[in-house]
């Protein structure tokens, strides 16, 4: 066979075994948790709400861990929740508030958040929606 057919041949068994990996879910290792309410925060700009942010988490944590996060979903969703109000302080969600250069640092923030809270068997906090609706 030559050298570019076995070339080829390899880069296609690589593309089939990715294939393979994202049909089975999770990466290996890992499981995810999708916390069960949506948060809702408030913006307030000179005194009064403006817009309430809504947003839904799944946590990515370690195979095994699911059932034991849950017990502890109150303590997780208390920390992540005053972690968005911080957020919403700040101006965060004012603007273009998904841009991924305001997006990745809060996301990266419930991660810390939820690792001081709950321990390192939490890998990852997923932002699974957002969305902003202005009050009038």
């Amino acid at each position: 066979m030559a050298e570019g057919a076995e070339h080829v041949e390899e880069h296609d068994m690589k593309k089939e075994m990715k294939k393979e990996e994202k049909a089975d879910g999770p990466p290996k290792g890992r499981e995810y948790v999708e916390l069960v309410d949506q948060f809702i925060i408030p913006v307030v700009n000179d005194s009064s709400v403006t817009s309430l942010i809504l947003i839904t988490l799944t946590l990515e944590v370690d195979s095994g861990a699911t059932e034991r996060v849950f017990q502890a979903e109150p303590r997780i969703r208390g920390a992540l929740l005053q972690a968005m109000f911080d957020h919403a302080n700040i101006g965060g969600f004012n603007g273009a508030f998904t841009n991924s250069s305001k997006l990745e640092p809060l996301r990266q923030t419930f991660v810390e958040v939820a690792q001081k809270v709950y321990g390192d068997e939490i890998s990852d906090v997923l932002i699974v929606q957002i969305t902003r609706q202005d009050v009038s």
